[in-house]
């Protein structure tokens, strides 16, 4: 039963984002002078990373590396961090590779093992940096 709520919200989350961002185009769309960017900020994939299914060829542990090895301590966007991670993992043979390191780089956020600011779904309109660690 459980699992049919989780499903149910989940479902509902969905809705919700997708008719504000529909709501908030239209409202652009009719109202020009009230757009705060210069670019509409649309979600560039929702895929979560539970959702993801590697080939058995690939672990984890790859794609965090692949991920690892092009971040930085200083915020970057995460459409420049995905597109770095997709010409180091090219050779993986991944479908759909930018939507899998997206969904990574989320999990690692939400992990606390990568810092991460604005909706993370929308790559061009959100930044990624490594986790800076406190000094003891």
């Amino acid at each position: 039963m459980l699992a049919d709520q989780d499903k149910d919200a989940a479902s509902l989350k969905a809705m919700i984002i997708k008719l504000n961002s529909k709501l908030l185009r239209t409202i652009f769309d009719r109202f020009p002078d009230l757009v705060p960017f210069e670019e509409f900020p649309e979600i560039s994939s929702s895929l979560r990373w539970d959702q993801v299914q590697l080939p058995p060829s690939v672990s984890e542990a790859q794609i965090d590396e692949i991920i690892l090895s092009v971040m930085l301590p200083g915020w970057r966007k995460m459409a420049l961090i995905i597109s770095g991670a997709i010409e180091r993992g090219e050779e993986l043979g991944l479908k759909n590779p930018d939507e899998i390191f997206a969904a990574r780089i989320q999990a690692l956020v939400e992990a606390d093992r990568l810092e991460g600011q604005g909706d993370l779904r929308k790559w061009r309109h959100s930044e990624v940096r490594l986790k800076i660690q406190a000094m003891h």
